[in-house]
């Protein structure tokens, strides 16, 4: 019996080190690589931290109990019922000196800014999980393939999460990629897939990508944690202010709200846009997610005039109803000094036209109307005036 016992103990233990180390994991920074990442003031006792107290959980609970609350606890409208309204923009016909924004999806974006082509967070897997049990994309919301991204400038990556560095993804990119920039350390996972060290910038935070040519990449602070695996915070997470000669745009990526929103909103003296994390949040994790109201708030410390929700409305990772972030954050959006954008995944954002305005398109009274325009992304009939969006 006990030599029974002692090898399904040895299967499970080998069963598991076999999957961990498949390569959609990538690799943690090692030898001379994680000499250097121990240079940063970030890096502390062999991890990155919070410049101010960050534990994963509010209370008592722990990875265990939250999967197992979640596997046994009803839940209501995590999923939409019908596809989630979409359209499919051709990339490749859109005028490459044009300054736009694109939601691709979750936490996706494409970004046109002083003539350069940027790709945020990019993941068109089915799945945001090694387990294709979990996280499946919602119906609508996987319309882009890496067949449809043009060359990009740089790929853009806040942390290794797996719904933010997906690897399919990036290996079918890589072609098309001309410079990744991402935190210290998840350069590890690009040279473990195949990445030349030349095409990857792992910066710190308040360090920059000056390129003398009119457009700049600032790497900045984000409240947050990071890991593929079991082993965490070996990477740091990041967001990112991009600055041309006519605008700012401001990228929280995933982060719980703090002090360094208002920093940067001073540092930068307001945004022309911010990208900020709206989605996936729980009263448990509060200190990793900002709740809507914390996403509002956020936006006007920061200075921003308009702001565009993320991380919500393709996947269910937290048990809200999967509307809920877009119903929040416009309620607490009205009367604010910024103006709340609202495109479905697709739908073009042009930076240069301050009244361009979107429906609640999440709303079940305010379906899709009027033809979509595959040269532009634009669903004509969808420029009406709505004051609580402004």
């Amino acid at each position: 019996m006990m030599a029974s016992l002692l090898l399904i103990c040895a299967v499970l233990v080998l069963g598991t080190c076999a999957f961990l180390n498949r390569m959609e994991f990538g690799r943690n920074p090692q030898g001379n690589h994680y000499e250097i990442l121990k240079k940063s003031p970030r890096f502390i006792e062999g991890e990155f931290r919070n410049p101010v107290p960050t534990p994963l959980f509010t209370d008592d609970s722990t990875v265990f109990s939250v999967i197992v609350k979640s596997i046994f606890t009803p839940k209501e409208r995590l999923v939409p019922d019908m596809a989630v309204p979409s359209v499919k923009t051709d990339l490749f016909s859109l005028d490459p000196e044009k300054d736009l924004v694109i939601w691709l999806g979750h936490s996706s974006y494409y970004v046109q800014l002083a003539g350069k082509r940027i790709l945020v967070d990019p993941v068109f897997s089915p799945y945001a999980s090694p387990f294709f049990l979990f996280n499946r994309a919602f119906d609508g919301t996987n319309v882009y393939r890496a067949e449809d991204i043009p060359a990009i400038d740089y790929l853009l990556i806040t942390h290794d999460h797996w719904d933010h560095l997906d690897y399919p993804t990036v290996m079918a990119l890589e072609p098309k990629v001309k410079k990744v920039v991402c935190g210290l350390g998840v350069g590890s996972h690009f040279a473990n897939w195949g990445y030349a060290a030349s095409k990857v910038l792992e910066a710190d935070w308040f360090t920059g990508l000056k390129n003398h040519d009119g457009f700049d990449i600032h790497i900045l602070p984000a409240r947050h944690f990071s890991g593929r695996g079991v082993m965490r915070n070996r990477t740091l997470w990041v967001s990112f202010v991009l600055q041309s000669e006519k605008r700012r745009i401001f990228l929280s990526g995933d982060t719980g709200y703090g002090p360094h929103l208002t920093q940067i909103g001073k540092l930068f003296d307001g945004f022309d846009l911010a990208i900020l994390e709206n989605g996936q949040y729980d009263k448990r994790w509060a200190f990793i997610h900002m709740m809507p109201e914390e996403t509002a708030k956020a936006a006007v410390e920061l200075g921003a005039k308009s702001v565009l929700p993320a991380h919500s409305g393709k996947f269910a990772i937290s048990n809200h109803a999967w509307d809920e972030p877009f119903t929040r954050l416009a309620k607490a959006s009205r009367g604010k000094p910024y103006r709340l954008l609202t495109p479905v995944i697709g739908e073009s954002v042009d930076l240069d036209d301050e009244k361009q305005t979107f429906s609640h398109w999440w709303e079940p009274h305010e379906p899709l109307s009027g033809e979509v325009c595959e040269s532009s992304g634009l669903i004509e009939g969808r420029t009406e005036n709505r004051s609580d969006l402004e």
